[in-house]
C-alpha cells in the first residue's frame, strides 16, 4: 500500500468520525427536554360542594393538587409550587371570586415565569345509581350496579401570549357491582380511603387525561428562562439542571419591547423583541440546579430579565 494510500484512508476516517461525532451530537440534542414551567391553578367547584376528602379539600382545590404531583411524577415539567401561586393569586387579587380566567391565568403565569397555566372548573363529581335512571345519588340506598363519574372543565394557556392553547371537557367513569352507597362515600378522611373508592379511581383517570393533553400541547409552546443578574463577564440564568439544562448548551438572550396587542380581540402577540446575545452554560447546578452559570459567546450588556429561548 502507497503512502498515499495510506494518508487518503487516513483522512476517510477521520471525516467519517467527525460526521459520526456530528450525527451523536444532534441525537443528544434532540433527546435533551427542556422542561416547561408549569402552574396549576385550583379549579372553581361548580358541584353541589358536599364532597370533601383528605383534610377537607373541595374537589376543585383537591384535583389541583393530585394534578400537581401527577405533572411533578412524570419528571418532564418543572411545576411550580401551589403555595407560591397561592401567594400571587392573594397579593394581586387574581380570582378573588374563586373564578379563574384565561386574563388572570395569564397574569399569575407571567408574575411567576411559567410558560403554560392549567385552570379549570369540576362540573360533576359524584355517583350515579343505574337501577334508578341514572341520577346521581347521595343517600344511603343499597344499588346493584353504581357508577361514579368526574367531569372537568380544562383549559391550558400560552402564559407568553394569554392564547388558550387547549381546551376540553375531560369526563372519566368507574363501575361497579354489589355496592351500597352512603354519605359517607363524599366525606373521605383520608387520602387512602379516597384513593381507594370509586370517585378516587374516576378522579385518577381524569388526572391521567389532562396530564396526556398537557404532554400534547407542551411541545408547541417555547421554552424560555430569564436573566438573573450578570457578575464578572458570567450571566446566571433561572433555569439549570432540574429545568434540563445541561452543561454546553447555548441559548440566545432577547429583549422583549413594546407588546404587540391586537386591537380587536385584545389578546397579546408577543413583543417586538431585540436579540442581545448568544450564552454557553458552564455550570447547571447553582441553587439546587434550579440556576445556571453561562460564559458570554457573543453579545454582551445582559440585563436582569433578559428572555433566554433555546437556539
Amino acid at each position: 500500500m502507497t503512502g498515499r494510500s495510506v494518508w487518503t484512508q487516513s483522512v476517510c476516517g477521520l471525516v467519517l468520525v467527525v460526521g459520526l461525532a456530528g450525527v451523536l451530537q444532534r441525537a443528544a440534542a434532540q433527546e435533551r427536554q427542556l422542561k416547561k414551567r408549569v402552574a396549576v391553578l385550583n379549579f372553581e367547584d361548580r358541584t353541589d360542594r358536599r364532597a370533601r376528602w383528605g383534610g377537607g379539600e373541595t374537589p376543585g382545590t383537591g384535583m389541583a393538587d393530585m394534578l400537581t404531583t401527577a405533572l411533578v411524577q412524570s419528571g418532564r415539567y418543572t411545576v411550580l409550587e401551589r403555595a407560591e401561586i397561592d401567594r400571587v393569586l392573594q397579593e394581586q387579587d387574581l380570582g378573588a371570586s374563586g373564578v379563574v380566567t384565561p386574563q388572570s391565568a395569564t397574569a399569575v403565569g407571567q408574575m411567576l415565569g411559567a410558560e403554560i397555566v392549567v385552570f379549570g372548573s369540576i362540573t360533576e363529581f359524584g355517583y350515579r345509581d343505574r337501577s334508578t335512571g341514572g341520577r346521581t345519588r347521595r343517600l344511603g340506598i343499597g344499588v346493584e350496579s353504581q357508577s361514579a363519574v368526574v367531569a372537568a372543565d380544562v383549559r391550558m394557556v400560552n402564559a407568553s401570549t394569554g392564547e388558550i392553547v387547549a381546551a376540553d371537557d375531560v369526563r372519566e367513569s368507574r363501575s361497579a357491582r354489589g355496592l351500597r352507597v352512603n354519605t359517607r362515600d363524599l366525606d373521605f378522611g383520608t387520602q387512602s380511603e379516597f384513593d381507594e373508592s370509586l370517585v378516587g379511581k374516576a378522579t385518577r383517570d381524569a388526572i391521567e387525561r389532562i396530564v396526556e393533553l398537557l404532554d400534547e400541547q407542551a411541545p408547541g409552546i417555547p421554552w424560555e428562562a430569564k436573566v438573573v443578574t450578570t457578575n464578572g463577564g458570567s450571566v446566571f440564568i433561572n433555569a439549570g439542571a432540574e429545568a434540563g439544562v445541561e452543561v454546553g448548551d447555548r441559548f440566545v438572550v432577547r429583549r422583549a419591547g413594546e407588546k404587540l396587542v391586537d386591537p380587536d380581540t385584545g389578546l397579546e402577540l408577543g413583543a417586538v423583541e431585540q436579540e442581545v446575545g448568544v450564552i454557553e452554560v458552564v455550570d447547571n447546578r447553582m441553587g439546587d440546579g434550579k440556576a445556571s452559570r453561562c460564559s458570554v459567546v457573543s453579545g454582551g450588556a445582559f440585563r436582569r430579565g433578559d428572555l433566554v429561548r433555546d437556539q
